[in-house]
């Protein structure tokens, strides 16, 4: 039997600590779990707004077009939208007519659009018979007192036809020697029998209007001539191996520019040494000039490193405006380049954000769409000014605007989980906020990167359609003829008749002959009369 001295004694104290040291392990589980079941509820609603972004991406409209009506951002932040009556008064008064008492004219919507003047008329004249031409009432004859013209759109089928090229030899009647005959004219492909008008179509069916060569050479079979895919792709590639002085005049006339926008893409390619078929490259664009100077360069690479800019750029120190990639960070810090960034990407963001949202309410990333359209609504007023005249009004409208976001986005930033859309959105315009306000400095700077994205889309919208490059000679000609396609269109030009003129006169220049006179702003004045 155990005495009641020898039990231990356990004081007050010690059990008070006991508790003490459980109720604070409790509380520190109870912690845990609050975040682990914040962690978890995030994670949930970040997966949520995933699969909303999928199904709207696959089902729903491509538009990034605002869709919340001003008069329906009843949240806190709310300020004042733009002025709404000085806009609708400007409309009313450019819609005005000269005369006060003459009503205003109302624009028509839908009807069939008239024909193009410019377009060649054949005319067919239908004429009464002989026997008609009398009056039925007295037999008196009809003598003509006017005419009613219809017109009809007629187009007539491509039409393939072989030009033989005859040349005349002369030679001496009373000897062997001394003949002599015409020189063979300069061909852009010496040993193909492609014409330049037909190089010209096969590269604007494909890189302009996204027709594969698969394609293209069933519809030539179809007209009568068998030209298999394999030669159109080598006369393809040929092509762009002739133009490469060419872009590279063109690189000179683009590296002089102030401005230069920049964008990527992605390509394969099939056969590139010591990388499998799947591995992805990168075609780089870059644009700039001045209006109707506009320069669009192509140009491959199997690497999306901060090396390419560098290469492209060379010792080009201007502004460059891009999306929100850090890859162009090496070249801007080497060179001294003033970076400015793209608010149609950080509105893009917001856009996600605004997708995701309950249906039929309203929140920050209506707020945020609402102050970006403000500052776009700015350069539509500015986009005719000087950039000193630019600048002005960017310190007057935009500024202000710009001082707003940056007080609401540190507000919240706090308020909004980071893995959330709206999270994603806030954290991107905080990481790019330098770059996006750069252009408050400078009226040069623009407020996007669109001119790059819509320069680059055709490539995205042919790369759907012949999926990808085989060699990586063919992605650098395909970059080659891109450029010139682009360019051209940047400067109003047709890109075949430029493609055409293009193929038919650079094989008549000498080594020490100026390619500047191939550049499209000098098309017009090259031509021969």
């Amino acid at each position: 039997m155990i005495s009641p001295a020898s039990t231990p004694s356990v004081s007050v104290s010690q059990l008070q600590r006991q508790v003490r040291a459980q109720q604070e392990e409790i509380a520190r589980l109870h912690r845990l779990m609050e975040k682990k079941e914040a962690q978890w509820e995030a994670a949930k609603q970040s997966l949520f707004e995933q699969l909303k972004l999928a199904i709207e991406g696959r089902f729903g409209p491509s538009t990034e077009k605002y869709r919340v009506e001003q008069g329906d951002l009843l949240i806190n932040e709310a300020e004042v939208a733009v002025d709404e009556e000085e806009a609708s008064a400007q409309d009313d008064t450019a819609d005005a007519p000269a005369d006060p008492h003459q009503p205003a004219k109302r624009r028509t919507r839908g009807g069939r659009v008239a024909l193009p003047p410019e377009l060649p008329r054949v005319e067919v004249i239908h004429e009464l018979p002989e026997d008609a031409r009398h009056c039925h009432h007295d037999g008196t004859e009809l003598k003509e007192i006017g005419k009613e013209i219809s017109e009809e759109l007629h187009v007539v089928p491509a039409r393939i036809e072989v030009i033989r090229h005859v040349r005349i030899k002369y030679g001496c009647p009373d000897c062997e020697e001394g003949v002599q005959i015409a020189p063979a004219s300069a061909k852009l492909l010496p040993k193909s029998n492609a014409s330049p008008t037909l190089l010209a179509y096969v590269a604007t069916a494909k890189y302009q209007d996204a027709l594969p060569l698969y394609r293209q050479s069933q519809i030539f079979a179809r007209h009568g001539i068998e030209i298999p895919r394999n030669t159109l792709a080598r006369w393809m590639v040929q092509v762009g191996e002739r133009l490469m002085p060419l872009v590279e005049a063109l690189r000179q006339h683009l590296l002089q520019a102030p401005l230069i926008h920049m964008d990527e893409t992605t390509l394969q390619v099939n056969a590139e040494a010591d990388r499998p078929a799947s591995s992805t490259s990168y075609m780089w664009l870059q644009r700039g000039g001045p209006p109707g100077q506009q320069v669009v360069l192509f140009d491959y690479d199997a690497s999306r490193a901060g090396r390419v800019p560098v290469r492209l750029l060379g010792n080009y120190a201007g502004r460059l405006v891009t999306d929100g990639y850090e890859g162009y960070a090496e070249v801007v810090r080497k060179n001294g380049i003033t970076h400015a960034g793209c608010w149609a990407h950080a509105r893009r963001k917001f856009v996600e954000a605004q997708k995701v949202q309950p249906k039929g309410k309203t929140g920050k990333a209506d707020w945020a769409l609402n102050q970006i359209r403000k500052l776009y609504a700015v350069e539509t007023q500015a986009k005719a000014l000087e950039p000193k005249a630019r600048q002005a009004l960017r310190d007057q409208k935009s500024r202000p605007l710009i001082t707003q976001l940056r007080a609401w986005l540190d507000k919240s930033l706090t308020q909004v989980l980071p893995k959330s859309a709206l999270g994603r959105a806030l954290h991107y315009l905080e990481g790019q906020w330098q770059r996006l306000t750069r252009f408050l400095d400078d009226g040069l700077i623009p407020l996007d990167n669109n001119p790059a994205e819509n320069a680059i889309r055709p490539f995205v919208v042919g790369r759907k359609n012949w999926l990808f490059s085989h060699t990586p000679s063919g992605a650098q000609a395909s970059a080659a003829i891109y450029s010139l396609i682009e360019t051209a269109k940047a400067n109003g030009l047709s890109p075949y008749e430029y493609l055409q003129f293009v193929f038919e006169t650079l094989p008549t220049l000498g080594e020490d002959d100026d390619l500047g006179t191939l550049l499209p702003w000098c098309w017009k004045e090259t031509l021969p009369v």
